[in-house]
């Protein structure tokens, strides 16, 4: 494998991600730049070239010389630099597809229209590369529509506009640059030339770096075409997540149980022995159905998990406007995929609180067993006091509608794809990272017990009477039909400040009987005497005439704590 991998490091692959609005002319901008396209590129599916929309990921590249910049900045020498573009679908329902795709992307292109400027989309997709891109560069499209005497007062308030945007996002003073890519529309004839192409190929060539790629551990491709190929096999086309993989390699494609043994890998064309992370490679095996699989990842055996339900660490998006509700459902993007999951949010106890890392799959995100947790009706943006500071460090239970196929620690972004497409609202809700998955069909029973999440009760009863200066009996506290021998020894304090535990029923009305261990105070049986004397009066004063204070009878305080996951409901005092 080294070998193979040695005799092909003259060409360093960058994954270049190009995201926008619908019709900003994000794949008009993606043919201008490339030389060689591959299969899934420019709008090959019918629906698309209808539509006049991408409705898929699609993959073309071109080569430039290997910029000056990073010639000295790696230990491998390279010759050339291969710019893969990965056209993202700006289509709104379709941002699923985005996500899917940002993931595999060292540089994104954010393609916004000169006479429209940011729409809802340009927000999510600017928000996607935060989450999953360290570089970004901001084209300027469709100059040729702005009148010429106007072109470039219009260019320099735009780029104004954009750099406030983007001022308190990790993108600030990225650069801008305004291009034509298909001056006179899509349906103008390809005579015209590009306007300011060579200089954005300038640009993209001073923001590349050296990616971080590393050909060991277990492979993981994401792939995102598949057809055949009459007389040698099926293709599966994608970008290699981490690890590598060569010719004769086994290969697991875990969604649907099947290994293949890999007959030939092609990069743009071209035959390799092999490849490795970062790279965008053709993968034929034999007797697979391409109908089988249109997207989704391929693995070395066993090294992928199947998830009923997983534990990830949470941030709330901050342009998301709604609320993040315990046991609503989200649009789960995971991997490579995107499913609907129920989301039980939980925290540290007050005590323990502390704000959220900046990333979400840092080590202090980590998450044990062993530490209890407070189960939240929903999200707890910020202090718990109110006052505005980070958010604290927060976790979710998400429990997901069918089985869901990923590698551990990874990107998981929670959206409301479901809501009006039109409204100018941001759809993306939260981010997070894959901390603990369970893969047990019958997780609820064998795993979550032991997820200690816990809710607080508070019950709130009255005494009725006493009945000796060590016990009492008590009312109000629960319901007729409760069973009561479930809260039997469990403490209780007086509003007088008397501490007592609960001794068992008392009658058939859900009236109990308190031991007080200490005895009750002087103070509290004068109290209470006298309220039974003026009880006993004749009710000819009304009232008013009554010191208030005398009748406020004595309350009984019950705190305790339910966890969440026990099947057998038990009450817990600290």
């Amino acid at each position: 494998m080294s070998e193979s991998l040695d005799s092909r490091t003259k060409t360093l692959n960058f994954n270049v991600g190009v995201l926008g609005h619908v019709d900003s002319g994000k794949t008009s901008l993606a043919r201008a730049l490339s030389s060689t396209a591959s299969t899934a590129a420019f709008d090959k599916n019918p629906q698309s070239r209808e539509r006049g929309i991408t409705l898929d990921l699609g993959f073309s590249s071109f080569t430039v010389d290997f910029p000056d910049h990073l010639q000295d900045s790696g230990e491998q020498q390279y010759d050339s630099l291969q710019f893969t573009l990965v056209d993202c679908p700006g289509h709104a329902s379709l941002i699923r597809t985005i996500i899917g795709g940002a993931q595999i992307i060292d540089l994104m292109v954010l393609v916004v229209d000169v006479v429209k400027g940011v729409q809802t989309q340009t927000a999510e997709c600017l928000l996607i590369g935060e989450l999953t891109c360290p570089r970004m560069v901001v084209v300027l499209n469709k100059t040729d529509l702005l009148p010429p005497n106007k072109r470039q007062s219009a260019i320099e308030k735009m780029t104004k506009r954009l750099h406030k945007t983007l001022e308190s996002t990790r993108f600030k003073d990225c650069p801008v640059i305004a291009v034509a890519a298909k001056p006179g529309g899509p349906e103008a004839p390809d005579t015209e030339e590009p306007q300011g192409v060579p200089q954005l190929i300038e640009l993209l060539k001073k923001q590349t770096y050296l990616p971080k790629r590393d050909p060991k551990g277990a492979l993981l491709m994401a792939v995102d075409h598949c057809f055949s190929i009459r007389g040698q096999g099926t293709v599966m086309t994608g970008t290699i997540l981490q690890g590598s993989l060569a010719i004769n390699d086994t290969v697991e494609i875990p969604v649907l149980k099947v290994t293949k043994k890999i007959k030939s890998v092609q990069m743009f064309r071209k035959p390799v022995s092999g490849a490795m992370q970062g790279d965008r490679v053709g993968v034929c095996v034999t007797q697979f159905d391409p109908k089988l699989l249109e997207r989704g990842l391929v693995c070395t055996p066993g090294s992928l998990r199947t998830l009923h339900a997983a534990v990830v660490s949470v941030r709330k998006i901050g342009y998301f406007k709604g609320s993040l509700a315990t046991r609503a459902k989200f649009h789960i993007t995971v991997g490579h995929e995107t499913v609907m999951a129920r989301v039980t949010f939980f925290g540290l106890p007050p005590t323990d609180s502390k704000p959220a890392p900046s990333e979400p799959c840092s080590l202090e995100a980590a998450f044990t067993f062993d530490r209890e947790y407070v189960y939240q009706d929903e999200y707890a943006s910020s202090q718990r006091d109110g006052s505005s500071g980070p958010d604290l460090e927060q976790w979710a239970l998400l429990e997901f509608e069918r089985p869901v196929t990923c590698p551990a620690l990874c990107l998981v972004i929670g959206s409301k794809l479901d809501s009006d497409i039109h409204a100018n609202a941001c759809r993306l809700a939260f981010q997070g990272c894959l901390l603990h998955g369970f893969e047990d069909k019958s997780y609820t029973e064998t795993s979550l017990p032991s997820l200690q999440i816990y809710k607080t009760k508070h019950k709130e009863g009255q005494v009725e009477r006493v009945t000796d200066d060590y016990s009492l009996i008590g009312r109000s506290l629960f319901k007729k039909e409760t069973n009561l021998q479930l809260f039997v020894g469990l403490k209780v304090t007086l509003s007088t400040g008397e501490s007592g535990v609960i001794e068992g029923g008392f009658g058939q009305s859900g009236k109990f009987k308190i031991r007080i261990p200490e005895g009750l105070r002087p103070e509290t049986k004068q109290l209470f005497s006298s309220t039974s004397k003026k009880k006993g009066k004749s009710a000819s004063k009304t009232n008013e005439e009554e010191p208030k204070a005398d009748f406020k009878p004595i309350s009984i305080h019950l705190h305790f704590k339910r966890y969440v996951f026990d099947p057998h409901k038990k009450m817990v005092q600290s």
